[in-house]
């Protein structure tokens, strides 16, 4: 016997009612790509934006909190615990992506290990470098205050952690909870900036960002330990690893180091080159214009998870990225480019002066950077590593060799050049060898 139109129209509200989060879920699943490749990209870009969005309130906050020169410390000082936790995390997150969605039952174990690895390395290098402080970044000596000291090797080794739930988190395919553990990180981050400054706290942003990740992990980790692995161990069937799985590891490494070097160890030569406040410039703009960077990462790392997947569709999904990730680039580039001294002025007049043209530089050059990363993840799903470190030591190359000169005849602004000339570079690269790097498996190497 059939139901009423009125009895079906109750029953779907009570649904509504009781489940709220699953037709928010469907709302926006309804939103988003069919196409999984591109579904996952979004939910990760939608990611990033979130933590890009509360880290703009964040440096607004800041320095309004805190004059130009804490700024400038703070964030050379959060730059350099990056680069270590780039060092220290071994390029884990993307060996996860790879090897998860086969690794079955031995999910949980891939997982604690390559989390134990991370964290233990991770302290090595950030008790290394504050023992050489005083020799390689004497301007950071702030660091060594006993509680400052620990919050930085904290954070050091908690941002290896919040970096590999990421790659794990989107390998079981649960990327929506990228979006939360950003969201709960970003909230909390400047939850406690504001009771940093209260207590007047020099070190108040570090110490904000080392209180924000412990939270963001203990909520993110519940949800994989507890939720996400257990049903993907279920679902997915074991398949025995792949020889020189640690080969891969390794070599993998060694290549995202030079990216790694690269994005970090700018900031820091602008800091010994021009000053704290210099520094505190190109920190605002440089966190403004690593979204569309961040949106292209991110759209590859979904690119890679589905390969391992689907190794055949490799060529037409990249192809799809590329075009997909071009046009959301291109937007969001136009918006920095377009409204940069607007954007900078809410930092204050002194930001807007300084970096406006310096934040369109480093906008313009995430466009090129598109072809890079795609070319990287190709490389990856396809396992020639060999091709992958040359790209991204090539990159490394050109910008730290670059950006010492250029910041010497253009200020701060040479930084921006010198990202944009060294993306261009490779990009026209890329261009000319096209059948080098993106051909069907069949015709490539692999």
């Amino acid at each position: 016997m059939g139901t009423s139109p009125i009895a079906d129209s109750a029953a779907r509200r009570a649904g509504m009612r009781r489940r709220p989060l699953g037709m928010l879920r469907a709302g926006i699943g309804a939103a988003l790509p069919r196409e999984r490749v591109l579904r996952t990209g979004h939910v990760l870009a939608f990611s990033s934006l979130i933590n890009a969005a509360f880290g703009f309130f964040f440096w607004i906050f800041a320095t309004h909190l805190y004059d130009e020169r804490t700024v400038g410390l703070s964030s050379s000082a959060l730059a350099a615990s990056l680069l270590l936790t780039g060092i220290g995390q071994l390029n884990l997150n993307d060996f996860l992506v790879r090897f998860v969605p086969t690794a079955g039952r031995r999910t949980r174990r891939l997982v604690l290990t390559c989390y134990a690895t991370s964290m233990s390395f991770s302290v090595v290098v950030a008790v290394a470098f504050l023992a050489l402080v005083p020799v390689v970044a004497p301007r950071l000596s702030f660091l060594l205050s006993p509680v400052t000291a620990i919050c930085f090797v904290v954070a050091t080794a908690g941002y290896a952690v919040f970096v590999l739930q990421d790659g794990a988190l989107t390998a079981v395919r649960l990327p929506g909870w990228v979006v939360g553990e950003n969201l709960i990180f970003a909230l909390a981050k400047i939850l406690l900036l504001a009771l940093g400054a209260a207590l007047g706290l020099f070190s108040g942003i570090l110490l904000s960002w080392a209180g924000a990740l412990v939270i963001s992990l203990i909520v993110a980790n519940s949800v994989l330990i507890r939720r996400g692995i257990p049903r993907h161990e279920r679902e997915r069937q074991t398949v025995p690893p792949p020889p020189r799985m640690l080969g891969y590891a390794a070599a993998d490494w060694f290549g995202a180091l030079f990216r790694v070097a690269a994005y970090t160890l700018v900031p820091l030569i602008v800091l010994n080159k021009l000053g704290a406040e210099q520094s505190a410039y190109f920190a605002v703009a440089w966190s403004l214009a690593y979204v569309p960077y961040l949106l292209a990462r991110n759209m590859g790392t979904s690119l890679l998870a589905e390969s391992v997947r689907g190794p055949e569709r490799l060529v037409e999904q990249s192809l799809r990225v590329l075009r997909h990730s071009g046009l959301l680039l291109g937007g969001v580039t136009v918006v920095l480019v377009a409204a940069a001294p607007q954007i900078l002025s809410l930092f204050g007049a002194a930001y807007a002066a300084e970096g406006t043209t310096l934040l369109r530089m480093l906008a313009l050059s995430a466009l090129p950077n598109l072809l890079l990363s795609v070319a990287i993840d190709v490389a990856r799903a396809r396992r020639r590593l060999r091709w992958a470190v040359a790209l991204q030591a090539a990159m490394c190359v050109l910008v730290l060799g670059l950006t010492p000169l250029l910041l010497t005849e253009f200020g701060v602004v040479g930084a921006g050049i010198a990202w944009l000339v060294t993306q261009c570079v490779i990009a026209v690269f890329l261009l000319v060898s096209w059948s080098r790097w993106l051909v069907p498996v069949a015709e490539g190497s692999s």
